[in-house]
């Protein structure tokens, strides 16, 4: 899974407050588009998922899956694909980079699905992916501050 899409976005906000809701995944249905419902299976002493199944209904792609996850701080959290039905990979990043007490999230992911699709139209869904994720996080934030 070499290729992956990469975008950002700025949010008027601390990297603590913003990964405390990139952190909250049961919440995820609220503002992140095709999830319906998150369980968090494992968490870390601070209380961040380490592990965790999700329910995707997104266009044609409906799957349970399981991410794990690997936290640096407020600085970055990784996941990775453990389990799927339709979904081969999911591998991501959220990089945050504060200054000025401004924000800058970058987001790399990563998808392959069992259905065979041509590359071009994968970075594309995946490009869809990362820009809805990013806006829907910048909502999320203000609604929480």
């Amino acid at each position: 899974m070499a290729d992956q899409t990469e975008s950002s976005i700025d949010i008027d906000a601390p990297a603590t407050t913003i990964m405390d809701v990139i952190a909250d995944l049961p919440a995820y249905p609220q503002w992140s588009d095709g999830i319906t419902e998150v369980t968090v299976l494992e968490a870390d002493a601070q209380g961040r998922p380490l592990r965790a199944r999700f329910h995707l209904e997104s266009g044609p792609i409906r799957d349970t899956y399981e991410l794990l996850y690997d936290w640096d701080g407020d600085a970055r959290v990784s996941w990775q694909l453990t389990s799927g039905d339709m979904l081969t990979g999911m591998d991501g990043t959220y990089l945050l980079d504060e200054h000025d007490g401004v924000t800058t999230v970058h987001y790399r992911l990563a998808v392959d699905v069992k259905i065979p699709m041509i590359g071009m139209i994968k970075r594309k869904a995946e490009r869809v992916i990362v820009d809805t994720a990013l806006k829907g996080l910048k909502r999320r934030v203000a609604e929480v501050s």
